[in-house]
C-alpha cells in the first residue's frame, strides 16, 4: 500500500477517497467501481436468509481510520459506527502511536470454551477422578461430532471443571460445571463448540452421575485473550496549553481513576468498545458476544475495573497497553456471505484470526488514548463540535458548500441548535 496517495483523506471527497484508495492499491479495481457505483450492497436475497421476517436493510455509514501501524505493518481500518468523531478520534490517536513506533501485539492462545453444566452429582470427587480417567474418551466424542475440525489443526485441547457452591443468599444449588476448550482454528467457532459440548453430554453424564441442565458456548473468552501496547513519545503529547510530561501524567491519573471508580470505568470503557464495535461489526463478527466478554473480564478482580493500563516507562514515555478476551472468526458465518463485511476483511489484508484480534485491541487501544486526551486536556465536547455542527447543518436542509459554512457559524454561535442552524441557512440563501 502506498500511503502518500493517502494523505490529507479527510480533507477529499468521496470520489477523491475511492481514487485515493485505489491509487494506493488499498482496494482492487473491482472494489472501486462497486464503491463507485454503490453497487456493493446486501443483497435481499441473502438478507432474507440471514434473519428471520426480513423487510430491509438498516445502514450504517462505513469509513476507514487512516495511520495504524500494527506489528510493523500499516494499515487502513473499516468501521462501521454511527457516532461523531470515534473514526477522527481513532486516526489523531493511530498516527501518534505510529510516530512512536505503533502498536504492538500478541496472543499466545486462542482456544473457545464450551460448558457441560451439571446439577445433582452425587460425589465432586469421584466425578473429577472418572472425567480425569476418561478424558480420551470425552475428546474422542467431541472430535467424532465434528471431525472436520482436525483438518485444520484444530480439536479440543484440554478439560477444566469448576464448582459452584450453592448459594442461600441467592437460592442457588450446586453446579458442577465441565469446560472443554477448543482450538477453533479460523472460525469464531460457536456452532462447532455446542456440537461438541451436547455430543459429549451423554457420556460425562455417565461418568459422574449428574444430571446436564445445559450445553452450550460460553462468551467469556478467558482462553483468548489479547493484548496490544504502544510506548508513546510525551513530546507527540503536547498541546498548546500543556506539555507532553504533563499530559502524560494526566492520562496516567485518568485511567487510575477508572482503576478505582466503576460510574468511571464503564464510560472509559466504553470508549474503548467504541473502536472495537466499530471493527467487529463491519468485519461481521458477534460484537455482543465480545462486548459481553469484555464488560465481564473487566470485573474478574471483584470489582468492575478499566480495562487498560496507561503508565510512565524508565526513558519517560507514556506505556499504554490493553487485554480483552476475544471471540472472533476470520472465516465462516456473516464474513462467508456480506459484501460489506467481505471488503472490509480485504481492506484489512486478510488477517487470520489472531491478527485480527490484535487489530481489534489496538484499535480499542488508540480510542482509548484519544479520549482520555481530550479529557484532561481541552475537554471532550470540543472535538465533538465541528461533527455535531455538520450534523445539525445536513438536519436543516443545507447541501453541498452550504454545509461546512453553516457548521463554521454554529460553531460561532450562542447556542448550537436546529433553530440557529436554520437561521444561518436562511442567510446564506
Amino acid at each position: 500500500m502506498d500511503t502518500r496517495y493517502l494523505n490529507k483523506f479527510y480533507k477529499k471527497s468521496r470520489s477523491a477517497k475511492l481514487e485515493a484508495l485505489k491509487e494506493a492499491a488499498a482496494i482492487s479495481f473491482t472494489d472501486y467501481e462497486q464503491l463507485k457505483e454503490q453497487t456493493l450492497k446486501l443483497p435481499s436475497t441473502v438478507a432474507d436468509q440471514m434473519i428471520e421476517n426480513y423487510i430491509t436493510n438498516y445502514e450504517l455509514p462505513f469509513g476507514l481510520a487512516m495511520n495504524f501501524v500494527i506489528n510493523d505493518k500499516e494499515l487502513l481500518i473499516p468501521m462501521v459506527t454511527e457516532e461523531p468523531s470515534v473514526i477522527a478520534a481513532a486516526s489523531n490517536a493511530g498516527k501518534i502511536i505510529a510516530r512512536s513506533g505503533g502498536f504492538q501485539t500478541r496472543m499466545e492462545e486462542r482456544l473457545m470454551i464450551g460448558q457441560i453444566a451439571l446439577k445433582n452429582v452425587p460425589d465432586i470427587q469421584k466425578a473429577e477422578t472418572a472425567l480425569q480417567k476418561h478424558e480420551k474418551q470425552i475428546i474422542e466424542l467431541a472430535h467424532a461430532a465434528y471431525p472436520s475440525i482436525l483438518n485444520y489443526g484444530g480439536g479440543v485441547r484440554k478439560i477444566e471443571t469448576r464448582l459452584l457452591p450453592a448459594d442461600p443468599a441467592y437460592n442457588t444449588p450446586e453446579f458442577f460445571v465441565v469446560h472443554l476448550a477448543v482450538d477453533t482454528s479460523e472460525a469464531m467457532g460457536a456452532n462447532m463448540v455446542n456440537t461438541m459440548v451436547e455430543a459429549t453430554a451423554p457420556y460425562i453424564e455417565s461418568i459422574t452421575g449428574g444430571t446436564s441442565l445445559m450445553n452450550i458456548l460460553s462468551n467469556y473468552a478467558t482462553e483468548s485473550l489479547v493484548t496490544a501496547t504502544c510506548s508513546i513519545d510525551p513530546e507527540l503529547l503536547k498541546t498548546q496549553a500543556m506539555s507532553g510530561e504533563q499530559v502524560r501524567d494526566r492520562i496516567i491519573e485518568a485511567t487510575q481513576l477508572a482503576t478505582v471508580d466503576p460510574y468511571r470505568a464503564v464510560t472509559h470503557n466504553k470508549g474503548i468498545m467504541n473502536g472495537v464495535d466499530a471493527v467487529l461489526v463491519v468485519t461481521g463478527n458477534d460484537w455482543r458476544a465480545v462486548e459481553a466478554g469484555v464488560h465481564a473480564y473487566a470485573a474478574n478482580s471483584g470489582q468492575y475495573r478499566s480495562l487498560s493500563k496507561w503508565t510512565k516507562a524508565e526513558n519517560g514515555h507514556l506505556q499504554g497497553e490493553l487485554t480483552l478476551p476475544m471471540s472472533v472468526g476470520s472465516v465462516g458465518g456473516t464474513l462467508s456471505i456480506h459484501p460489506t463485511a467481505q471488503l472490509a476483511y480485504r481492506l484489512l489484508a486478510e488477517p487470520n484470526t489472531k491478527e485480527l484480534s490484535g487489530i481489534l485491541a489496538a484499535v480499542g487501544l488508540a480510542q482509548n488514548l484519544s479520549a482520555i486526551r481530550a479529557l484532561v486536556t481541552e475537554g471532550i465536547q470540543k472535538g465533538h463540535m465541528g461533527l455535531q455542527a455538520r450534523a445539525l447543518a445536513v438536519r436543516v436542509g443545507a447541501t453541498g458548500d452550504q454545509i461546512e459554512q453553516v457548521a463554521t457559524r454554529l460553531q460561532e454561535a450562542q447556542h448550537m441548535n436546529s433553530e440557529t442552524a436554520k437561521k444561518i441557512l436562511e442567510e446564506l440563501s
